[in-house]
């Protein structure tokens, strides 16, 4: 798309015109959207560990943990089926109301049993009350996503974008705010409330207006119409956050708090290096959706433009992640969360395992194959929970950090067939080696030049920056001379 002028370049940013302009553009919105949450939440968790502690940030974070334990009760993985079959067919306003009545019903089910469970994972009438105020937060979020599945499924990704930054802004002032002024962990919950509160209201606000009326509809058929083909992803995402989540539940049951802390503190970053690869999928996402009705050609193309984005940026998170993890932990944190640096390099790489399997698990979604999902999380939960048991009481965080890579690596190849057997498309291809080739020199001349003591102790995001600047530099010259060599961009 060329600019010319205002005009053109408002068009970039806010219409959709074309293929690659469209992907662009939510690309940006994705970017703008996610960069801004994760990085303003990272920045309070940062200020939430200094002020209160390890070990009062451990409590926090176990509270956020168990919650999540109950996702599977209010999302039902509707938010996939929602972006994926109205992506399809975007006229279907008397459904989406359905679906709303369907989401309250889940999500005030689902604090009822968060509420007891809490009981009975904890004595602590402090921690239960934290519980108690952050399921109201997660619940309330999690039916603002409906919303965001509505406004990707259209490829508006600047409408999920805004919302995204006005919640992340609010969280972080009034968290913020809190900490500074009347620091605890009870009044920090009520911060993430409030902010949820305020942004539910603004979206519905929103969306009255520039969509269609918000209101209830009980239309039972619709329910089970959605019911039917989110389940399948809804005990994939449960089983998917047990291996997220139990490590943090398991040490918080017993009694390893401090633990719990510093392990959240790595886990929180390594949480900000995967927003890429989230961009990328919420973008191909919707097209993958799109061609796999139409063309196996397109949609091969797509999924193969994704793989090797993501193959480009797994490797230099990896490898740099790894050099770089004692600046990392001491740029965010006290000395005191020593021990959270070898958790950190362990999670890196399980990073980079995330980035590769993305692209799979989206093509499997996109072609109607989530109950494949369901049978590799299932997998995956069953052996981090036993891997969890096994290792967390003799290795504590380090146990937990390993038993969560170990998981990625075991699920990776059982991606990697399903996609084969079920699937269009075919992952065989000799352009991805190559990619990862040339991926790996271009890492290792990065990690060669920031550990040099005048870049490895400039400031972590220069130093970051320095190493991207000259992973990028090299793999791009990589990348022309295996052109000239007829080596690398040819139809293998």
């Amino acid at each position: 798309m060329t600019i010319n002028n205002l005009t053109d370049l408002k068009s970039l940013f806010f219409d959709n015109k074309t293929l690659k302009q469209t992907i662009f553009k939510n690309t940006f919105w994705s970017a703008v959207g996610v960069g801004i949450d994760r990085l303003l939440r990272l920045v309070l968790l940062i200020y939430a560990a200094r002020i209160l502690g390890a070990t009062e940030y451990g409590k926090f974070s176990f509270a956020l943990a168990f919650i999540s334990l109950f996702v599977i009760f209010y999302d039902f993985g509707l938010p996939q089926i929602i972006n994926r079959e109205f992506a399809k067919e975007g006229n279907k306003e008397e459904e989406f109301r359905s679906i709303i009545s369907l989401k309250i019903l889940l999500s005030f089910g689902s604090f009822i049993l968060i509420v007891l469970s809490s009981y009975f994972i904890t004595k602590d009438p402090g921690i239960q009350k934290i519980i108690l105020i952050l399921a109201l937060f997660d619940l309330i979020n999690g039916f603002i996503t409906v919303f965001h599945s509505f406004f990707q499924a259209l490829q508006r990704m600047e409408y999920r974008a805004w919302i995204e930054i006005l919640l992340a802004v609010l969280i972080a002032i009034t968290g913020l705010f809190t900490l500074f002024r009347f620091p605890s962990l009870e009044n920090l919950s009520y911060s993430y409330l409030a902010s949820s509160l305020v942004t539910l209201f603004f979206i519905l606000v929103f969306f009255h207006f520039k969509f269609f009326h918000v209101k209830m509809s009980w239309k039972t058929a619709v329910w089970r119409k959605f019911l039917s083909m989110s389940w399948p992803l809804a005990l994939a995402s449960l089983f998917g956050i047990i291996y997220n989540c139990i490590d943090s539940v398991m040490m918080g049951y017993w009694g390893m708090l401090t633990e719990t802390g510093w392990y959240n503190a790595a886990y929180r970053i390594i949480n900000v290096t995967i927003i890429p690869a989230s961009l990328i999928s919420r973008s191909f996402f919707p097209v993958l959706s799109k061609f796999f009705e139409e063309s196996k050609e397109k949609l091969q193309k797509a999924w193969d433009n994704q793989m090797e984005m993501m193959i480009l940026l797994a490797v230099p998170l990896v490898s740099g992640g790894i050099v770089l993890a004692p600046r990392v932990i001491y740029s965010f944190y006290q000395s005191d969360f020593a021990p959270s640096i070898l958790a950190f390099q362990i999670l890196i790489v399980t990073a980079g395992v995330i980035f590769l399997s993305r692209p799979f698990n989206d093509v499997m979604i996109s072609s109607n194959q989530q109950k494949k999902i369901f049978w590799i999380t299932i997998f995956g939960a069953a052996v981090n929970i036993i891997l969890n048991f096994i290792l967390i009481p003799k290795y504590s965080l380090y146990g937990a950090a390993v038993a969560t890579l170990i998981t990625y690596i075991l699920i990776f190849p059982m991606y990697f067939r399903f996609t084969i057997r079920h699937t269009l498309i075919s992952p065989f291809q000799l352009k991805f080696f190559f990619t990862f080739l040339l991926a790996i020199m271009s890492s290792a001349l990065m990690c060669f030049v920031v550990i040099q003591p005048l870049i490895y102790n400039l400031n972590i995001f220069i130093s970051a920056i320095f190493g991207g600047l000259i992973y990028l530099g090299a793999f791009s010259g990589l990348k022309s001379i295996s052109k000239k060599l007829n080596l690398y961009d040819f139809k293998w």
